[in-house]
């Protein structure tokens, strides 16, 4: 049975290999590094089955260069990637258990929102929808407005609320 925790020091090289091998390239592991270096407030959490790592997912602090009422001010949510699950392990729930467990975090710790740059048919089941409907604009250019998406928990936080989302910059290298 896969069991979702909280990443722990032990799990760094296994978390390295799981998205090495999720996306068939080291970009998404040396981001992760890089923001586990910058030691920042995130939620990472890995699923586990039999002791070994078998996917993981990172939240980050993400923002949002505030437009409407909020000219000049940044709100701060977190942005979802990446999401990993090992290629012989994918479409078994994992991904699902790993989005689900981390959104109902977030949510209880009163995070107002949550990006995400991913597949609409996947992360609408979660409550994503497209970030455009909200007034809010991807920071990097020429991604399709569909992929990316929003999840907003506080809707009195985000009244108002439009402009940039921006991931942290250790993702721009990952692009």
């Amino acid at each position: 049975m896969v069991g979702i925790r909280a990443e722990v020091l032990a799990d760094v090289e296994a978390i390295s290999r799981v998205n090495e091998l999720a996306f068939g390239r080291p970009e998404e592991a040396d981001v992760v590094d890089r923001l586990r270096r910058a030691d920042i407030p995130c939620l990472s959490l890995v699923a586990v089955d039999g002791g070994a790592v078998v996917g993981h997912i990172l939240f980050t602090p993400a923002t949002v260069d505030g437009g409407g009422r909020h000219v000049g001010q940044r709100v701060a949510g977190m942005g979802l990637a990446p999401l990993a699950v090992v290629p012989d392990r994918q479409r078994q729930g994992i991904g699902s258990s790993l989005v689900r467990r981390g959104l109902d975090l977030l949510r209880a710790d009163g995070c107002p929102f949550v990006i995400v740059l991913g597949h609409p048919e996947y992360y609408a089941r979660f409550g994503f929808e497209c970030a455009s409907v909200h007034g809010l604009a991807c920071q990097w250019k020429g991604v399709p407005n569909e992929a990316f998406m929003v999840h907003v928990f506080d809707p009195d936080a985000m009244q108002g609320v439009s402009g940039i989302a921006r991931y942290r910059g250790e993702f721009d290298a990952a692009v």
